[in-house]
């Protein structure tokens, strides 16, 4: 007579990092990916020192990059290094960080974020509390007194009117869209909707 096998039971985990994952490759989760070319002798040069760390390829690049940005003076003083000037404007909202930077650190601006800086300031009655407007304060003078609510809803319209990829009706459209958003903005904060 032969014996019957008990079914399997396979345990069930409330923690879903408890259970097994599939595949390989590194736990952490990281947010974004880059793609660089290096020469073949500098890639075989930078396995040999992964090795060494006991670190994988892309592990060991990641860390001789956040080595790199700690020694790199990219402002006029010699300790404005990469990091500091990133501790200095990092946030997690592009607008945000991009007016701290055009403001903070304007030298450091490419061509197109100088022409996207010249063209949001053009527009600063749009930014500028009313308040300050009266006072005749300048954006560029005065990054705290920008209202960063409407900037941040139309900064990739800003992006798309400057790169071409708006159609001409759109590009025409365009001061009277700002103008539209941002009054309607500014017509839900005093009805307290914002």
């Amino acid at each position: 007579m032969a014996k019957k096998k008990a079914p399997k039971t396979v345990a069930k985990t409330k923690n879903p990092s408890a259970q097994k994952r599939k595949g390989g490759g590194s736990k952490l989760s990281r947010s974004e990916i880059i793609q660089v070319r290096i020469d073949p002798k500098l890639r075989f040069t930078a396995e040999l020192a992964a090795r060494k760390h006991r670190r994988t390829l892309s592990s060991f690049i990641e860390w001789a990059v956040s080595e790199g940005v700690r020694q790199v003076t990219v402002g006029f003083k010699e300790n404005e290094t990469a990091d500091y000037v990133a501790s200095k404007v990092w946030d997690i909202d592009e607008a945000d960080r991009f007016v701290k930077l055009a403001t903070k650190f304007p030298h450091l601006l490419t061509h197109d974020e100088e022409v996207l800086w010249k063209l949001i300031c053009e527009k600063q009655k749009l930014w500028l509390f009313q308040d300050d407007l009266k006072a005749k304060l300048r954006l560029e003078k005065n990054p705290d007194k920008i209202n960063m609510m409407p900037l941040r809803e139309t900064m990739d319209h800003f992006r798309s009117y400057l790169s071409g990829d708006m159609s001409e009706d759109e590009k025409s459209g365009f001061d009277e869209f700002i103008c539209t958003y941002t009054s309607s903005l500014d017509l839900h904060n005093k009805k307290g909707l914002l």
